[in-house]
């Protein structure tokens, strides 16, 4: 073998061990490239009415669906109705406590809160609020729970062991969605006066109220908690990004048209808007550009949706509609009729 044949061989033996360096610093790069969200699967409800919020029980496999009068409840792993919770009125939210043994339902227009069993799913006791509650949420620290109402612009508070209101305060407009930080802390968004306000579930007192910014009626939030940032989605194709400690609006990304909900994945810094256009906006909030990643098509009318923390997918809420009739004195901005037996859960993920 000549000196020139060794030093090709060699060199080649260099080449071959760069690429394969090479190839082992990208292989962990690629691995971890995420595929596109989209709409896996649907599952059918059916029957008739309205509907608000859905609260996914990612330990339970579970999800509640407020669907008029009554909840459905899912199971996660097959898509199939296990059950449902009657005799309510017309019903908003579903909030659940930290032991997995209660919940708590809001209903408008009984003008209660409705405790039930989650184990059975029977109702346990209907607690008198405010008019019209809406949103609802749970806080650990001083395991109460908070009902919205949205015409008295309150907020009632129930400890959960008496199941009595504690508490009511003044709220300065029409409340939408709350989140609790886990601290203490609950933030609510203000419908009619664009802002955020905070409030103190230990002393039960409002403590600061925060303006938005190029946003028309705030309605859903989410909340990073370990980052202390909120997320509220507003009309106008607008999300704020929010700093939980001073109020300083961050960023103001761009999202679909017609909102009503949101949601933030902790294990892969991503914040969600659902949209009635049917879309789903998907934010990077690992950057603080706050870029648009991606909005996933769904379904018109999909704008209410449920983060599931352990599988990483969203379940979102809609049906086939009718035509649109036509305005009247009586009712300048109809609704389209509901298509019996068309309600479905949209599950989105990757």
């Amino acid at each position: 073998m000549t000196s020139r044949s060794v030093s090709r061989i060699l060199e080649f033996g260099k080449l071959a061990l760069t690429a394969s360096f090479a190839c082992a610093l990208l292989a962990p790069s690629a691995a971890s490239a995420q595929k596109p969200y989209s709409v896996q699967t649907r599952w059918t409800v059916g029957g008739d009415g309205g509907w608000d919020y859905l609260t996914a029980d990612a330990g339970a496999h579970r999800l509640y669906v407020t669907h008029g009068t009554r909840v459905e409840v899912l199971d996660t792993n097959s898509g199939k109705v296990v059950g449902n919770i009657q005799g309510l009125q017309g019903i908003h939210g579903v909030a659940l406590d930290n032991a997995g043994k209660y919940g708590y339902i809001s209903d408008g227009r009984a003008g209660a809160v409705v405790v039930f069993d989650r184990a059975s799913l029977k109702t346990l006791a209907s607690i008198p609020v405010g008019t019209n509650p809406d949103g609802i949420v749970f806080e650990p620290v001083t395991k109460t729970v908070w009902a919205f109402n949205g015409r008295s612009s309150d907020v009632s508070v129930i400890d959960t062991a008496t199941r009595k209101v504690v508490a009511t305060i003044a709220l300065p407009g029409k409340p939408e969605f709350p989140v609790a930080d886990g601290k203490g802390t609950i933030f609510d968004n203000i419908e009619t006066k664009n802002s955020i306000v905070r409030l103190d579930a230990k002393t039960k007192t409002l403590t600061a109220t925060w303006p938005l910014t190029n946003c028309e009626s705030p309605s859903g939030l989410a909340m990073d908690q370990a980052g202390r940032r909120l997320f509220t989605v507003c009309d106008g194709k607008t999300m704020n990004v929010v700093d939980a400690n001073s109020g300083k609006v961050l960023a103001t990304p761009a999202i679909g048209d017609g909102p009503d909900a949101a949601a933030y994945d902790p294990a892969h810094k991503l914040a969600f808007a659902s949209n009635g256009d049917g879309t789903l906006t998907v934010v990077d909030a690992s950057k603080n550009t706050f870029p648009v990643l991606q909005n996933v098509a769904t379904q018109k009318g999909a704008r209410t949706m449920s983060l599931d923390t352990a599988t990483g997918r969203i379940y979102l809420v809609t049906a086939e509609f009718g035509p649109k009739p036509a305005a009247t004195a009586t009712n300048p901005r109809p609704r389209p009729a509901i298509l019996p037996g068309s309600f479905t859960v949209l599950v989105v993920g990757r």
